[in-house]
């Protein structure tokens, strides 16, 4: 790495703001995106326009956030997370979609979530304070402050009942 803590694998468009400390792995993607203060990426980790990583977080590697995710302070997402930007049109064309047919949608982690590596977090959902996301589950909708949630489709496990560390 250089002396900046980037080297010639991180591409970074012009228009990211990046916070004090962050640190960013080898073959990182950032464009249109603002990351705070402490922040480690790692490698093989996409975060595309309009979205928001808070401070302290740890976002693994080979994870994709979409377009429009705000991802509040302290949070941790495992390896190989998956955030969905968009909700599939409801036409009745038998034509593909185009990116054009697309409705972009905001996803929201709030502070202290965990989000366990090969999650799936569809569009328009918030998973709330301190919730826990188990490994492979596919996020379809809001999980509430301190939940723990698990499966495909993610479904209520119980509470966290004291702060994690």
């Amino acid at each position: 790495m250089k002396e900046s803590g980037l080297n010639e694998f991180v591409r970074i468009a012009p228009d990211v703001k990046l916070g004090r400390d962050v640190k960013l792995a080898s073959f990182v993607n950032l464009y249109g995106c603002e990351i705070g203060d402490g922040t480690t990426i790692g490698t093989f980790v996409e975060i595309q326009s309009n979205s928001r990583v808070g401070a302290r977080c740890n976002i693994s590697s080979h994870t994709c956030i979409g377009e429009g995710v705000t991802i509040e302070d302290h949070v941790f997402i495992g390896h190989g997370v998956t955030f969905v930007d968009e909700s599939p049109p409801r036409g009745t064309s038998a034509a593909p979609p185009t990116d054009v047919d697309a409705r972009r949608e905001a996803t929201r982690v709030k502070t202290g979530a965990l989000i366990g590596s090969r999650a799936t977090i569809l569009s328009n959902v918030t998973i709330g304070e301190r919730a826990i996301v188990d490994a492979g589950s596919v996020v379809t909708r809001d999980v509430p402050d301190s939940a723990v949630v698990a499966g495909n489709p993610a479904r209520l496990l119980r509470y966290v009942t004291t702060e994690r560390g």
